[in-house]
C-alpha cells in the first residue's frame, strides 16, 4: 500500500512515498471506519486554548492515557458553560488524523459537563470564597517544626496512605511516636468523620499532624474538598501536613492546610528528618568541634607558654620596683605642685598686703565721691541740653503754626464774613436783608446785606 516493489531477477525496483502521501493514507484508513466517524467520551480537559478566531484546542485525559481535540467555533457557540483546565466532561465527535503532524486527534461536535464536571465547578466556587476570606494566606501557615517528638496521623486505618507514611516515618526518624486517628476519608460520613478526629487530637500533645488520604477520583477526594474540613484545618492549633491523592491532585485541604505534601510518603518525609542526615550532620559538627577545640587548647597552650617565659615571672620584683619608681615620681609632681599652690598664694597674700587700699582705706571713698560728683555734673548738663533741644523744637513747631493763622491774612486787609457762625465762602450764599458779621484784624462789623452780586 505504501511501496509499490517489483521483482525483475535479481534486481529489486522500489517506490518510496513522501509523509505527507503516508499521512494521507493513514488518515483515509480512519475516515473509513464508521465506528471513528461517531464516538462518545468522556474524560478531563488539561491545556486548554481559546484561541481567537473562537476554536477550543485541548487534551482529553483520564488516568492513564489522553487524545488531543478540536472544536471549532460553529460547534463552540453552542456551548453553556466556559470550558476550563480540569473539568470533566462528555464529548462526541469523530476521530480523525491531522495530515500536517500526523497526529490523530478527535474533533469534537459536542460537550458537555459530566457530574464530575459539576463537582469541579463546587471545587472552584468554594475555592475562590475561601480564598477571599484570607484562608489561604501565608501569614496564617504555621511552621513546621523540625524534629517533631509525637506525630498524629488521620487516615483510614487500613490500606496502602497508612502503611506508606508509618514506614517512612519508621525508616527515616524511628524515635518519633505516631498516633492513629482512624477517620473516614471517602463516601457518607467521611467529612464529619475527618472534622471529629481534627477536633479530638487538639486534646493530645502533638507536634504535628499529618491529614490525608492515597489516590483517586475526585469523588474518592471529595471530602477534603468540603468547607467544614478547610475550616477544621485552619482553625488547628497544632501544625497540619496535607497528603491528599497524588502529586497531580489538589484539594481545598491542600490549600488551606500549613504544608502540602504531593502523596502521603512525601508527607512523611516532610514531617520527620532522616536519622541518616542527622547522624551525618552530627559527625561533622562533631569533627567541626574538635578542630575547633583544637585550635583553643593550641592557643592557650601558647599564651601560657607565653606567660611562662614573661620576665615578670622570671623576675617578679622587676614589677614591684617599677611600680615603686612609678610612686616616687608621682610623689614628687605632687609635692611640687602643693609647693607652687603655696607659692602662688602667698604671693596673692603679699599683694594684698602692699595695695594702696588697705593702706588708705579713705581713698576708695574718695574715689568714688568724685566719680558721684562727676556723675551729678554730667547729668545736670545733659538735663539743660535736652531742654534747650526741646525748646528750640518747640519754637519752629510754633513759628509754622502762626504762619498758618489766618489771622495774619486779615493783618494785609482782608476780613472774614460769617453768617450764623458759618464762613460764607460764596456770594450765592446769601441773600438781601441776611445778617452777616464781618471779622477785621482788629475788630468786628455787623451789617445787613442790601444786594448780592
Amino acid at each position: 500500500m505504501f511501496a509499490i516493489i517489483k521483482k525483475n531477477g535479481d534486481n529489486m525496483d522500489r517506490k518510496y512515498f513522501t509523509i505527507t502521501a503516508l499521512n494521507r493514507a493513514i488518515k483515509n484508513m480512519f475516515d473509513s471506519k464508521p465506528e471513528l466517524n461517531q464516538v462518545y467520551i468522556k474524560g478531563e480537559i488539561s491545556n486548554f486554548k481559546h484561541h481567537t478566531r473562537g476554536h477550543l484546542y485541548f487534551t482529553l485525559k483520564d488516568e492513564n492515557s489522553r487524545i488531543a481535540a478540536v472544536m471549532f467555533s460553529a460547534s463552540a457557540s453552542n456551548l453553556n458553560f466556559k470550558p476550563e483546565d480540569g473539568m470533566k466532561v462528555l464529548v462526541s465527535g469523530r476521530v480523525t488524523v491531522y495530515e500536517a503532524t500526523g497526529g490523530y486527534q478527535i474533533y469534537v461536535e459536542e460537550m458537555s459537563l459530566d457530574g464530575i464536571g459539576n463537582l469541579y465547578l463546587e471545587y472552584e466556587k468554594l475555592k475562590r470564597k475561601l480564598e477571599l476570606e484570607g484562608l489561604f494566606r501565608k501569614e496564617y501557615k504555621k511552621p513546621i517544626p523540625k524534629f517533631p517528638k509525637r506525630i498524629g496521623i488521620i487516615t483510614a486505618p487500613t490500606g496502602a496512605a497508612i502503611r506508606d507514611i508509618l514506614s517512612t516515618i519508621k525508616r527515616r526518624y524511628p524515635i518519633c511516636e505516631t498516633i492513629l486517628f482512624p477517620a473516614l476519608v471517602q463516601g457518607n460520613g467521611a467529612k464529619e468523620s475527618i472534622v471529629h478526629n481534627l477536633e479530638v487530637a487538639q486534646a493530645f500533645e502533638l507536634d504535628l499532624i499529618i491529614c490525608g488520604r492515597g489516590g483517586g477520583s475526585i469523588e474518592d477526594l471529595w471530602a477534603f474538598n468540603e468547607e467544614i474540613v478547610a475550616r477544621a484545618i485552619f482553625n488547628s492549633k497544632i501544625p497540619i501536613i496535607s497528603a491528599v491523592g497524588h502529586e497531580i491532585d489538589f484539594t481545598i485541604a491542600d490549600f488551606v492546610a500549613d504544608l502540602r505534601a504531593p502523596t502521603p510518603t512525601g508527607a512523611a518525609e516532610m514531617a520527620v528528618p532522616n536519622l541518616v542526615d542527622i547522624k551525618t550532620l552530627l559527625e561533622q559538627y562533631k569533627i567541626r568541634a574538635n578542630e575547633t577545640t583544637k585550635k583553643i587548647f593550641s592557643s592557650y597552650r601558647e599564651k601560657l607558654e607565653a606567660l611562662k617565659n614573661a620576665y615578670v615571672l622570671k623576675n617578679p620584683l622587676s614589677l614591684y620596683e617599677v611600680k615603686e619608681q612609678k610612686l616616687d615620681t608621682f610623689m614628687n609632681l605632687i609635692q611640687k605642685s602643693m609647693e607652687q599652690i603655696l607659692l602662688n598664694y602667698k604671693v596673692q597674700l603679699e599683694n594684698l598686703k602692699s595695695s594702696y587700699v588697705l593702706k588708705n582705706p579713705l581713698s576708695s571713698f574718695e574715689i568714688t565721691k568724685e566719680k558721684i560728683k562727676n556723675y551729678r555734673e554730667r547729668l545736670r548738663k545733659g538735663i539743660e541740653n535736652k531742654i534747650k533741644t526741646e525748646t528750640h523744637k518747640y519754637e519752629i513747631i510754633l513759628n509754622k503754626i502762626e504762619l498758618l493763622n489766618p489771622l495774619h491774612i486779615l493783618e494785609k486787609g482782608y476780613s472774614v464774613v460769617t453768617k450764623e457762625g458759618t464762613i460764607v465762602k460764596e456770594s450765592n450764599r446769601l441773600k438781601v436783608n441776611d445778617k452777616i458779621e464781618v471779622k477785621l484784624y482788629k475788630g468786628k462789623i455787623k451789617a445787613i446785606v442790601k444786594e448780592v452780586s
